[in-house]
């Protein structure tokens, strides 16, 4: 295969402070395609991970620094590796890590740069999603942080999400009553009818609260796993059990321009005894193996299945990032290259 000579790449132009716009925020520009020195791997990206935690890094410094203006927008991708000057990198491998909105990539051996060779076979559908951030944090953050028991009531916001559901189906795995929240009739239809919850409740009807309270029913939640934060984890909060525990993976609903909203209702903490925790799948960095063997078996016995809602071409990057805002996709957000 020749090397390509030129690289596109969306670059962050100015930093959101409301809604992402992709024509105020960021730029599609070229690039010479880099040539690997000693020691280093070109890698043509293939696909895309396309998660909230990007917002972040487009406004501020979070556990990483925040992308700098005129930097290729950072993110999670897939790749193949097409030239190498490094024994660690085959020509022909197939690589994941933190590849930026762009075509082409260098991977070095280590630092930063370095990328993870998956084992060759590997679905890059299921490496992105169920073997990606989003399978590890719901694994880890129902699993380690929420300390799921059987027998469990478990509330999962955002549960037509990427992470969300996920996050049921293993409780349901692991026999627990699981009951999700997602926006419209379609979604909580595939929440229950594909994914095996017991019940979704629509957080865009009307009388939300009342409704969410009926279907956890008088003994509480145990666990929460948050996706969403905002009106949802107050009033998962007033319907805590004794002993609860709270995980906090996200809070999508402020991410995007919106006003922060912290839980006025955070007191019932004290009165359930509960505990309210965040967390990041690099805390657990050496369990992943565990968790990637975990997730496979229960893959390969059709228990836990991710639903990948999969664009096409570097130019639907942008646009296709949008939709984890506005509740546009189903599943994990990603673009094929």
């Amino acid at each position: 295969m020749s090397t390509p000579e030129t690289n596109r790449v969306w670059r962050l132009t100015e930093r959101p402070t409301a809604a992402f716009s992709p024509d105020e925020h960021v730029e599609l520009a070229t690039a010479p395609v880099p040539e690997p020195a000693d020691g280093q791997a070109l890698v043509r990206v293939t696909h895309l991970s396309l998660d909230p935690t990007i917002r972040g890094w487009m406004q501020q410094d979070t556990y990483l620094p925040a992308i700098g203006i005129g930097e290729v927008v950072r993110s999670m991708g897939i790749g193949e590796v097409i030239a190498s000057k490094s024994d660690k990198y085959p020509v022909g491998a197939l690589v994941s890590g933190l590849t930026g909105w762009q075509e082409y990539v260098l991977a070095e051996e280590r630092g930063a740069g370095a990328l993870q060779i998956l084992p060759e076979g590997t679905d890059p559908l299921v490496a992105i999603s169920l073997f990606g951030p989003t399978g590890l944090a719901a694994y880890f953050g129902l699993l380690r942080v929420g300390e799921l028991k059987e027998g469990d009531t478990v509330l999962v916001s955002g549960a037509a999400g990427a992470t969300g559901s996920v996050v049921g189906q293993i409780a349901k795995l692991k026999g627990c009553r699981v009951i999700g929240t997602a926006g419209g009739p379609e979604k909580c239809a595939y929440v229950v009818d594909e994914l095996g919850f017991d019940e979704c409740v629509d957080y865009k009807a009307d009388d939300v609260a009342k409704t969410l309270r009926s279907a956890i029913g008088p003994d509480g939640v145990d666990v929460y796993f948050d996706n969403v934060g905002g009106p949802l984890l107050e009033m998962a909060l007033s319907n805590l059990a004794l002993h609860a525990r709270i995980v906090i993976c996200g809070a999508i609903s402020q991410y995007d321009g919106a006003a922060p909203k912290g839980p006025r209702n955070y007191s019932n903490l004290i009165v359930k005894r509960a505990k309210m925790e965040g967390f990041l799948i690099f805390d657990y960095a050496k369990d992943h193996p565990q968790a990637f063997a975990d997730l496979g078996q229960w893959a390969g016995e059709g228990k836990v299945n991710a639903k990948v809602d999969l664009e096409h071409g570097i130019e639907a990057v942008p646009p296709a990032f949008t939709k984890l805002f506005t509740g546009g996709n189903v599943g994990k957000n990603a673009v094929a290259l």
